[in-house]
């Protein structure tokens, strides 16, 4: 089975400074790095303690956002008619 490598978008290489040219992927549990533009070539281990993920308005619960008050909008008129 042939692992997917997968562009990082804006990335630039710290070796020959090329901006979208690295390519990232993970397997066995440990994750790659690499330029298709020169040698560079970077591995790290995966942490198994996972750092819970910072809130967001993206990944916030549903039920949060359901709950925020409606106030009705009142326009007021700059002449006093």
């Amino acid at each position: 089975m042939a692992v997917q490598k997968r562009f990082i978008a804006g990335a630039i290489c710290p070796r020959c400074a090329e901006m979208d040219r690295i390519r990232a992927w993970e397997q066995n549990g440990i994750r790659y790095r690499d330029c298709v533009n020169c040698d560079f070539f970077e591995q790290a281990a995966i942490a198994d303690d996972a750092h819970d993920e910072l809130e967001t308005r993206v990944n916030r619960e549903r039920e949060e956002q359901r709950n925020d008050t409606i106030q009705t909008v009142r326009i007021l008129d700059p002449k006093g008619r």
